[in-house]
């Protein structure tokens, strides 16, 4: 296993977030935690990478616990992309050179320029390179900020809403690249998604929380208009086209 969540347990003053969250996540795999807003999907990305602190449980990447080491430590090992990058006067080439700095020691090296300029073509970001972070769009924004995580060349994906800003080709475009990604670069994603027909057109599992806990989990094939229904409160179908599974609301 990648990624080991042993009994992950969050609070907010008194108000109890996550209860007891447990799951695992093999090497190429992408999964996807979904449910309704306010869930807890944005917390338990962040109590995994350390940026907020679990009342209880551990955080293991490959049988090391993320959530006692330093920060730098943690940024060699996992990539993390909010939901909104903060725009900066810096050009989208500078942003994405920011993801090296964990690996960094005295000077930016030939190896770090040629990483980033490999990752700037995978995403088709070659027109922005040189424009300000702070003239793009917030989907273009997005788009330099996942690019960074992966130039940050880690074990693991944290993305928060990826697709969130992004119109429908774009959409499709950096899926396709993390899917890319994982499967060439031997590591894994996960993803908090509010879309399910694309969580399920590019994920291998899935997680989805409902008052603060796991309500299920598993593969495709666990995955039932039931389990829908019970946490989104919505009726569905799950149909088949083209070996892809599509939820359609009744």
């Amino acid at each position: 296993m990648i990624l080991e969540v042993e009994g992950v347990e969050f609070q907010y003053k008194s108000k109890e977030v996550l209860k007891d969250i447990k799951f695992e996540l093999k090497r190429n795999e992408i999964l996807s935690i979904l449910g309704p807003n306010g869930v807890g999907k944005t917390t338990l990305l962040k109590c995994m990478n350390a940026i907020l602190k679990p009342k209880k449980g551990a955080v293991l990447i490959e049988n090391e616990d993320i959530l006692k080491l330093e920060q730098i430590e943690i940024a060699r090992r996992m990539g993390y992309v909010p939901q909104r990058c903060e725009p900066a006067r810096l050009t989208a080439f500078d942003a994405i050179l920011l993801g090296r700095m964990p690996h960094m020691k005295w000077n930016i090296s030939p190896e770090d320029v040629m990483l980033v300029e490999t990752t700037i073509k995978k995403l088709h970001l070659e027109d922005m390179a040189l424009r300000y972070i702070d003239e793009l769009s917030g989907g273009e924004l997005q788009k330099v900020g996942i690019a960074r995580a992966i130039a940050q060349n880690p074990k693991l994906l944290l993305l928060d809403e990826p697709t969130s800003s992004l119109d429908l080709k774009n959409q499709l475009e950096i899926l396709d690249t993390i899917r890319d990604v994982v499967r060439k670069e031997n590591v894994s994603a996960i993803m908090t998604m509010h879309d399910l027909n694309l969580a399920f057109r590019y994920s291998d599992k899935f997680l989805f929380l409902k008052n603060g806990t796991i309500f299920a989990a598993g593969s495709m094939s666990d995955i039932t208009p039931q389990i829908i229904h019970e946490v989104y409160g919505v009726p569905v179908t799950i149909q088949n086209y083209m070996d892809i599974s599509v939820v359609i609301p009744v």
